[in-house]
């Protein structure tokens, strides 16, 4: 098997925890290192890798793939760093702060013929995987609305000051946000509209950390919400069709398992408790079935398989600069929505 030489343009928990032990786990990668600012920490877990002491001196070197995740504010600056040194892409989420800046690296991607992937991990949790089943198995009918959440209960700021400071990056609408509007996207497709209401709610905040967005479809409404005062969460994910509904709450474990320090695997990686299971109430053969729906595996191990196959087999991103570009462009309407308090046509 091929070795695509990567490394990361940042250690901290994004790498340590996202990132590295999945490039690690991957036969087809090798981990050559991470440009580490301050803190030494990268070679403490992996001593035969590099810690390069600057951006310029990463990119002179003999890899074939950077992973751009640093703080949101400064993706397109180093993703396009990247691309123009001729090296493929894997940039975190958001994929840039604007859309305009997405469509100029892909631009960029596709005039040096190099493959950019967002990094969009969520589509392979276990609970979205499951919904994702159970609406394309066409288990509800056809879909009327849909609602996805992104709930915690965290009154306190986050001790990372790039999160917490005005910032064309920061607040939970690009952060928590890009996410749930990639998988509505991904799961339901483009919409015709956008409705955005934004707002800040913690105590000395300077970020939004409050949403609720609605996607326009000819046929259905999807609504999209998060929030950091919520200590009752209501289910995550609440579809509802012409034959039935389907409700899941969050389950999927693998962020927390490796902030735990695991060390995933091929086997029993990703596998939710049972009691998490969905609920599906629908009609099935002229019959009325409410039962629980059993969860997929969750596999963060998918998507490094799909950028590896991308490069080495050409075959497209597992999530493309273009689905990228389609997020940015949801919460550019959202923002714009919020702030003139109006629908925005796409």
């Amino acid at each position: 098997m091929r070795k695509i030489k990567t490394a990361l343009l940042s250690y901290g928990m994004s790498g340590r925890v996202f990132h590295a032990p999945f490039l690690e786990l991957h036969e087809g990668f090798e981990l050559t290192g991470s440009w580490e600012r301050s803190k030494k920490l990268i070679q403490q877990d992996y001593p035969d890798v590099k810690s390069y002491s600057s951006i310029e001196e990463l990119l002179a070197d003999d890899i074939e793939l950077i992973v751009v995740n640093t703080p949101v504010e400064t993706h397109y600056e180093y993703a396009k760093k990247v691309l123009l040194s001729g090296k493929h892409a894997l940039v975190e989420k958001a994929f840039t702060t604007t859309a305009a800046e997405a469509e100029e690296l892909l631009a960029i991607a596709k005039e040096k013929e190099l493959k950019l992937t967002v990094y969009q991990n969520r589509r392979w949790d276990s609970d979205f995987k499951t919904v994702k089943q159970v609406v394309e198995q066409n288990l509800l009918g056809d879909i009327i609305e849909a609602e996805f959440h992104f709930d915690r209960y965290n009154p306190s700021l986050s001790p990372k000051i790039h999160k917490e400071t005005v910032n064309a990056g920061a607040g939970v609408l690009k952060d928590l946000g890009s996410h749930i509007i990639d998988q509505a996207l991904y799961l339901f497709g483009y919409p015709e509209a956008v409705h955005g209401d934004i707002r800040v709610t913690r105590e000395n905040s300077l970020v939004d950390d409050w949403f609720d967005i609605s996607l326009y479809y000819t046929d259905k409404r999807v609504r999209l919400k998060a929030g950091f005062f919520v200590r009752e969460a209501i289910p995550a994910y609440v579809v509802h069709g012409k034959k039935g509904s389907f409700l899941k709450e969050r389950g999927d474990i693998q962020e927390d398992v490796l902030k735990a320090g695991a060390k995933p695997n091929r086997n029993n990686w990703g596998t939710e408790p049972e009691s998490k299971q969905g609920l599906l109430h629908t009609e099935t053969d002229g019959k009325e079935v409410r039962k629980t729906i059993p969860t997929l595996q969750g596999s963060y191990y998918d998507l490094f398989d799909g950028v590896y196959e991308s490069i080495v087999h050409n075959r497209p991103e597992p999530v493309t600069a273009g689905d990228g570009i389609r997020t940015m462009k949801i919460i550019d309407a959202a923002i714009a929505s919020s702030q003139q308090k109006k629908v925005i046509t796409l």
